[in-house]
């Protein structure tokens, strides 16, 4: 079944030609079992009518879709953990395809665990099986919490044996495949300017800024800039507004439309801990939950640096200074958007904001994270719900004297959706570290898929309770 008349290929990446990226082959797996296919996100792109055998072929063993010219690993470099590394690349991943969505956007298919690369660095170019259910879970909870993300697209399950340091091995092996809008990274910029070639440079700022930010003007590498630094001010915040912490905010893990991927070490809070880190490796807390605003701003100052082979030093600073407004504004409207209220002006939007954070800080375990936003979600009109609830008792006191104040004053916005079945359950949907084990406890003790595949449905239900736009 060839795919929807929907489906338009636009392989644009490739048109940078192979100063940027390698010809590549995936491996060949012994084995490919669907595990999970999204057909919500394939009829966006065209690719839902896909037979089960024809998306196999696709996700699973890498034929080219029509139009696609075949794969490519994509060269970057990047700061890990502020360290300076030129030898990164795409080495277990691939651009797989170029599509056009149903609103327009250029749209990535791209790969996870497909091979060994140029870039693959000794390893083995493989993704364990935990790994691709773990990036299925958090790309999910995201999305329905209006955070912008990639989308898990794909997971088959391939084979393999793998050894893994930080897991029991041998571990059972998987391909991901992710839809996303872009995989331009600020560590693509950092390898062409490593290598000091202004030439590139201007290429890339020429090709993102038409693809990605048509409203700057051609050569404004300092407008450029600026769009990046909002696009990733609004990420963070909404990261922040999630309790979500990434894990591994390096360079090459940031891209220039401020969307998040490539999920491995990522947690959700349990409860407002500011110092909270998702990666065992991640012993000086650099990529804590709170600093997580200043990783993404001491990143795009490496982007900036970049820049500096074709702009002004002023221009990019003065874009660079707009991170910490657009944050602090777009941490205000991610408040307001997870509390359902609507905007009353900045001082009021402030006030709640400033509320909200010191009730989950006094709250702690008895309050959590998630439960908050869940319980008073449309503001006092779910009063009721609250404070008859199983937090009632941590709904008492000065701090949340102040949170029901400045609520009170914020109207609700869409109020309707409170008609939704998932308000009537007493606890929301949470993805904290214990359930996201006991699904792949499941999956590696009984092959038992029926825990991820009812999470997954749940979290489709609250995706549409919310109702969110990221």
């Amino acid at each position: 079944m060839p795919p929807s008349p929907a489906y338009r290929p636009e392989p644009r990446f490739f048109d940078l030609g192979p100063d940027y990226a390698d010809a590549v082959q995936a491996a060949d797996f012994p084995q490919t079992l669907l595990r999970f296919r999204n057909d919500r996100a394939a009829a966006e792109v065209g690719l839902e009518k896909l037979s089960e055998a024809e998306w196999i072929a696709a996700f699973g063993r890498f034929q080219p879709l029509p139009g696609q010219p075949g794969p490519i690993a994509m060269r970057y470099h990047g700061h890990q953990f502020r360290t300076y590394n030129p030898d990164l690349g795409d080495g277990r991943g691939f651009l797989a395809g170029q599509v056009r969505d149903v609103a327009g956007r250029l749209m990535d298919l791209g790969t996870k665990g497909s091979g060994q690369t140029p870039w693959s660095r000794g390893g083995d170019g493989r993704l364990t099986l935990k790994g691709g259910v773990r990036e299925v879970l958090a790309a999910s909870m995201l999305e329905a919490q209006g955070v912008p993300t990639s989308r898990a697209f794909s997971l088959i399950e391939t084979g393999e044996a793998l050894e893994r340091g930080d897991e029991p091995s041998p571990t059972r092996s998987s391909v991901l495949v992710r839809l996303s809008h872009s995989h331009v990274r600020f560590g693509t910029f950092q390898r062409a300017a490593y290598l000091g070639r202004k030439d590139q440079i201007e290429t890339l700022v020429e090709h993102v800024r038409a693809l990605y930010h048509p409203h700057v003007a051609p050569g404004d590498a300092p407008g450029l800039l600026g769009a990046v630094v909002e696009a990733s001010a609004r990420l963070t915040a909404r990261w922040i507004a999630a309790g979500f912490v990434h894990g591994v905010l390096n360079t090459d893990n940031l891209n220039v439309t401020g969307e998040s991927f490539d999920y491995g070490p990522w947690r959700f809070l349990p409860r407002y801990e500011p110092g909270f880190t998702a990666a065992y490796f991640d012993q000086t807390g650099l990529y804590a939950f709170a600093r997580q605003p200043e990783a993404v701003f001491w990143n795009l100052t490496q982007l900036a640096g970049c820049l500096k082979l074709v702009a002004d030093a002023q221009p990019l600073t003065d874009a660079l200074n707009g991170f910490g407004p657009a944050y602090i504004r777009e941490l205000r409207a991610a408040f307001l958007m997870r509390l359902g209220v609507s905007s009353l002006g900045e001082a009021a939007d402030q006030r709640l904001l400033d509320a909200t954070l010191a009730l989950l800080r006094e709250g702690g375990e008895a309050l959590r994270w998630e439960p908050l936003f869940f319980d008073w979600f449309g503001g006092f009109a779910s009063s009721a719900r609250a404070l008859s609830g199983p937090r009632a008792k941590a709904y008492q006191g000065e701090a949340f004297d102040a949170f029901r104040f400045a609520l009170l004053e914020h109207e609700p916005n869409r109020i309707e959706r409170l008609e939704h079945p998932m308000f009537a359950a007493r606890e929301p949907e949470e993805m904290l570290i214990e359930e996201v084990e006991a699904i792949w406890s499941a999956i590696d003790a009984q092959d038992d898929w029926t825990p991820l595949e009812a999470k997954l449905a749940r979290l489709d239900g609250a995706r549409e309770a919310w109702g969110f736009s990221a």
